[in-house]
């Protein structure tokens, strides 16, 4: 049975990018917005998230705050990615909970490593 990982951004492009990579190994979950993902996390739990920073309505740092608030799957491994300032944004991620951080454009090998690392951590 695949690992399911739920990616959220708001960029449809990056969504498509991130399931054309992640598809061949992993269940993918794909949201364009942090309320529907927490929407989907109230019936669902998920093996790993990968989540923007910047999106309207919720940001990430808001998503990564409530999804470490929720129930099940407030011990789900989360990895964030950003355009924007890596040193300042990343440490506020990892502040929050956060297992991972990427600045965008990301390199799918550091990517890959990452999802590894959290979903099978003693190999």
């Amino acid at each position: 049975m695949k690992h399911k990982i739920l990616v959220i951004d708001d960029q449809v492009s990056i969504c498509l990018i991130l399931e054309k990579f992640l598809s061949p190994n992993y269940d993918v979950v794909i949201k364009n917005d942090g309320h529907k993902a927490l929407e989907w996390l109230e019936g669902n739990l998920p093996d790993l998230i990968i989540s923007d920073v910047q999106m309207p309505n919720i940001d990430g740092y808001q998503f990564l705050e409530k999804v470490r608030q929720l129930g099940n799957n407030k011990n789900t491994p989360v990895i964030m990615l950003s355009a924007g300032e890596a040193n300042k944004e990343g440490v506020k991620c990892y502040r929050l909970g956060a297992q991972g951080f990427l600045t965008k454009p990301f390199n799918f090998k550091e990517l890959e490593e990452l999802i590894r690392k959290n979903l099978s951590p003693n190999l």
